[in-house]
């Protein structure tokens, strides 16, 4: 480890590169990886703190389900501090233009005080809209539009959606809300000439990142994936997802959030067994991970260099 670590420094030390990107998919480790990098950076004098990328840590009181591990960011060492986790209250949709958004505010800040940042996370398409600069507007729900499209089902909506775009995003379509709310997007895209993949001119992203993915062979993410489940229904996944519905946040809402709160929340309302939902769930993750990983490799094709530890 400290010879990769010190493989990264001289990297990083050199002063190509404007921010680290510690990508990876769920269970493979990189939060611990990011916070090491950082310590190991900053007892170099070359202070660093962790922005997260991933699309669920944002809210707040969605901890055991995301896998925030805030005990990460101090173990083994002095804290590391960490940006844009509990930013958003559960419930919200939060989206990709607000999170880029709140990493230029973030990012400018740490560059004002001399810190070096180091983006950790395994949410791709956050990842790559501000490493790679995607022009990303405001779009104001159509609600004109919603009302016709919740009139048809999920097959002519991701064809839709498939004639509009690139299917990158595949959480887009993973229900139906999530659907409708890609196709209102893409068709303002369309009505406004907007390409959100060609990159921004003189903003203030980064411009130079250097990514390191953490790798885990399949077999291994998987049987990590299967324990930290067991681990997080022991530390109170359930109750958890039931506090928030306690809280009134409608089923559907946590529902949206997928994985953990969308199968939890299946079975707090009775239409899965534990059993059930302990088997889809896990199921789901192992597919998740896949995904994840399928990304990042088309990332590669787009020419982007990852150096995969």
């Amino acid at each position: 480890m400290e010879n990769k670590l010190g493989h990264i420094y001289n990297e990083l030390s050199g002063g190509t590169y404007d921010m680290a990107a510690v990508i990876g998919p769920t269970a493979s480790g990189k939060t611990a990886f990011a916070v090491s990098l950082a310590r190991f950076l900053s007892e170099k004098g070359m202070k660093a703190e962790i922005i997260s990328a991933d699309s669920r840590q944002v809210y707040k009181g969605m901890d055991i389900g995301t896998g925030k591990d805030i005990s990460e960011y101090s173990e083994g060492g002095a804290f590391v501090p960490y940006h844009l986790i509990d930013i958003a209250e559960a419930g919200e949709k939060y989206n990709l233009f607000r999170y880029q958004a709140d990493f230029i505010k973030t990012y400018a800040d740490l560059k004002r005080r001399g810190v070096f940042p180091i983006l950790c996370g395994g949410s791709g398409l956050y990842i790559e809209a501000v490493t790679k600069k995607y022009v990303l507007p405001e779009v104001d729900p159509d609600y004109e539009l919603r009302s016709m499209l919740e009139k048809k089902d999920m097959d002519e909506l991701v064809s839709m959606l498939a004639g509009m775009k690139k299917l990158h995003n595949t959480t887009d379509i993973d229900n139906k809300k999530r659907v409708i709310r890609a196709i209102e997007i893409a068709k303002y895209f369309e009505d406004h000439g907007i390409d959100p993949y060609n990159p921004q001119t003189g903003s203030e992203l980064p411009s130079d990142t250097k990514f390191i993915g953490i790798f885990v062979d399949r077999d291994e993410r998987n049987r990590r994936i299967d324990l930290r489940l067991e681990k997080r229904l022991w530390e109170g996944l359930v109750e958890e997802v039931r506090a928030l519905l306690d809280r009134g946040i409608p089923p559907e809402d946590l529902i949206y959030y997928g994985l953990e709160y969308k199968f939890v929340t299946l079975y707090l309302t009775g239409e899965l067994s534990y059993e059930q939902m302990r088997e889809r769930l896990a199921i789901a993750i192992h597919q998740f991970a896949k995904r994840q990983m399928t990304w990042f490799r088309g990332m590669e094709r787009r020419g982007i260099n990852i150096e995969w530890i």
